[in-house]
């Protein structure tokens, strides 16, 4: 590898690699770059000790989450952001360090190509673990995630976002290989192909059993931040004012839907919110979902979604089933004030829901589906794909509900970044997405990914669109997480070829005595 092997030339290509995979992300929109991004990082990583592996994965991950999840701190400072973006990244970390110890033996042994498929199959397990520890993950900034511009997001309905992932680290194997063998990796040229070739043969719906007019109504607050909801009532007031301006232009509406914390006081419990959300629901004329903090279960709140009928009677509601830790709730928080008293800035713990849900809507064509996810809920796997199975079992079509309130983010990617999920969930599950913000972005997602205009950020907005319903579960609702296993047990056969030969230490039957010309350089560079 010559002057790559140097440790200065693998960190500078695994920073440079992890700000490419940033600039995949909205609001860049670069989303090739993904394949660049790993393609450089793979090169960094290759043939390294596990500790060198680790560093170059350390490095890589700040160079991709810092800038990409700097959102989180533009109004709670920049220590939460930079403890979450170097959690994050030792995942990455990690990742790392496990790859070199597979890798290398079987770069030992003249195995190349087995060597050059683990990373896409690391960079699956990466995310699948860092979206799922501690206390649930935190699945933001996947690669798959970049992608819903780009044929490779159509692989969504038959594997989710991991497949995705998974396609995109494959087409860049083949560039990792020419560069270390400086041999042409024709194989790995062909996996490449049939990955980017494959997708855009997935069958991706494009229509529905059904259809609805629906209304979204981005109110928008007094002002981006933590005290977006400081003046009692304002954002409510807006989200009734909105509805009514959308009666007023519209009535042949199915349903209305307002986004997370649309109520801003608890209307099951304060008359004069359940006055105002009465006025919005005679206004619109047909069912209205609004996005409340409910007063329970004490001495904690709940994150809901409440479905109002016309008529009266109380509402059917959904409670997020994965409040987001340090931001809806602390855990540990004594331990946590240790590093920073920002903890105590959420005083208050938002209860866990127990169940999915899926409201029944008398519309044009039928009953019909509406299943509420609330905010960060739509970047988790197995919370969306369980929901849309729970509402096939109804028999109704369905449509998917994103409920989100991004006014605490201001003007950043966020809102941008967390739609993107929405488009990839849309051809996963093969449902239109009507996906609703307090402050934008909002907008409505069709089956194949495609999206309606979207509003734009501290606007007051009431889109309407006649949206695609549709029943059947894809193969990526049917198979599950099999994408993660498969790639689970690639590792394992890894690891196992590498303790079944590790105590022989040979290569072509004899014993490898002296260090490669990597390992002597890193010996000579860190120690390793």
């Amino acid at each position: 590898m010559g002057v790559i092997s140097r440790l200065p030339v693998r960190l500078a290509l695994a920073l440079v690699g992890g700000l490419c995979l940033w600039l995949s992300f909205p609001d860049h929109d670069l989303a090739l770059m993904a394949v660049v991004g790993v393609a450089l990082i793979g090169i960094a990583m290759w043939d390294v000790t596990a500790r060198v592996g680790a560093l170059l994965g350390l490095v890589a991950g700040l160079g991709c989450f810092v800038p990409t999840l700097s959102w989180s701190g533009i109004f709670v400072g920049t220590f939460p952001w930079m403890a979450l973006a170097v959690t994050e990244s030792l995942y990455v970390a990690a990742m790392g360090a496990v790859l070199a110890a597979v890798q290398r033996p079987l770069l030992r042994r003249g195995h190349p190509l087995p060597a050059a498929l683990l990373v896409p199959v690391m960079w699956v397990l990466q995310e699948w673990v860092r979206g799922t520890l501690p206390y649930g993950g935190f699945p933001w900034a996947r690669i798959a995630f970049s992608q819903a511009d780009t044929p490779f997001a159509r692989w969504a309905a038959v594997g989710g976002a991991p497949l995705i992932t998974l396609a995109v680290a494959l087409v860049a194997v083949p560039l990792v290989l020419v560069v270390v063998t400086r041999r042409p990796p024709w194989v790995a040229l062909g996996l490449a192909v049939a990955a980017t070739a494959g997708a855009f043969v997935v069958p991706v719906p494009t229509s529905g059993d059904a259809s609805a007019r629906v209304g979204l109504v981005q109110g928008n607050v007094p002002r981006a931040g933590l005290d977006f909801n400081a003046e009692r009532r304002k954002v409510l007031d807006n989200h009734v004012v909105g509805t009514e301006r959308l009666a007023e232009r519209h009535d042949d509406l199915d349903l209305v839907i307002w986004p997370e914390n649309s109520s801003d006081i608890d209307p099951l419990r304060n008359p004069d919110a359940a006055a105002q959300v009465q006025r919005a629901l005679e206004a619109a004329g047909v069912p209205v979902i609004v996005g409340a903090i409910l007063d329970e279960p004490a001495p904690a709140v709940s994150n809901a979604s409440l479905y109002y009928r016309p008529g009266g009677g109380e509402p059917e509601r959904y409670v997020k089933q994965h409040p987001v830790p340090f931001a809806e709730y602390v855990p540990h928080r004594d331990f946590y004030r240790l590093f920073s008293s920002k903890v105590d800035l959420v005083r208050v713990g938002f209860a866990k829901g127990d169940r999915n849900a899926a409201f029944t809507v008398p519309g044009r064509d039928g009953d019909f589906s509406a299943v509420p996810t609330i905010c960060f809920e739509v970047a988790y796997d197995g919370l969306m794909r369980s929901a849309v199975k729970d509402a096939e079992a109804k028999g109704d079509p369905s449509l998917l509900v994103v409920q989100t309130n991004n006014a605490t983010f201001g003007y950043t990617a966020e809102s941008t970044q967390q739609y993107a999920i929405s488009r990839i969930r849309a051809i996963e599950h093969g449902r239109s997405v009507a996906h609703v913000s307090t402050v934008g972005v909002s907008g409505f997602v069709n089956p194949d990914g495609s999206t309606t205009p979207t509003t734009e950020l501290f606007t007051a907005a009431q889109p309407v669109d006649d949206v695609v319903l549709r029943s059947g579960l894809t193969l990526s609702d049917r198979l599950g997480p099999w994408v993660e296993w498969a790639c689970g047990l690639g590792l394992l056969v890894a690891v196992g070829w590498r303790l079944r030969h590790r105590a022989t230490g040979s290569v072509g039957g004899e014993p490898r005595t002296d260090p490669s010309p990597t390992e002597q350089t890193e010996e000579a560079t860190t120690g390793a």
